[in-house]
């Protein structure tokens, strides 16, 4: 898992990933509920090179994908607006790793580990955010190097 071409020429991309874990990002996510700990994960949200394969990691994007649909899908017929939205506040909780009070995220929308956004790196969304239709935030990368391809190896950045 090099993180450098055999040549020693960093990727046109210009984007390298790390050697070494981000000891403060990963502090900052032991304070998160619903992360799925171990040393990939770990290697992930520190942008290194790590194995997305790894079985905490694949459980973790199942879970996600069986709350995604849960969440997209729920919409009782007695449903109010003050009801759906405490339901829905309720399903986010308890996936995402920090939630604030009155979150409102309206499907669709899409998870990898814990929404698109991508969420390899850490994000953090502010207070009173708002984003329009098709916006996107991607913290994952790939290596463009063959063998790193072959062996599913990816990083990302915060």
């Amino acid at each position: 898992m090099a993180a450098l071409p055999p040549n020693g020429v960093p990727k046109a991309t210009g984007l390298v990933p790390n050697t070494s874990k981000n000891q403060d990002l990963i502090a900052k996510a032991r304070n998160y509920k619903n992360i799925p700990w171990c040393e990939q994960y770990e290697r992930m949200i520190s942008g290194m090179l790590y194995d997305s394969f790894v079985p905490e990691l694949e459980e973790a994007r199942l879970r996600s994908r069986k709350l995604m649909k849960k969440y997209m899908d729920h919409l009782p017929d007695d449903a109010t607006a003050e009801s759906l939205g405490k339901d829905r506040e309720k399903m986010l909780s308890e996936h995402v790793g920090k939630l604030g009070k009155e979150c409102w995220i309206e499907p669709p929308f899409y998870f990898d580990y814990g929404m698109v956004i991508l969420d390899c790196g850490l994000v953090t969304i502010g207070d009173r955010v708002m984003f329009g239709p098709f916006v996107s935030i991607f913290a994952a990368t790939h290596e463009t190097e063959v063998q790193s391809r072959r062996d599913n190896i990816e990083f990302a950045r915060e």
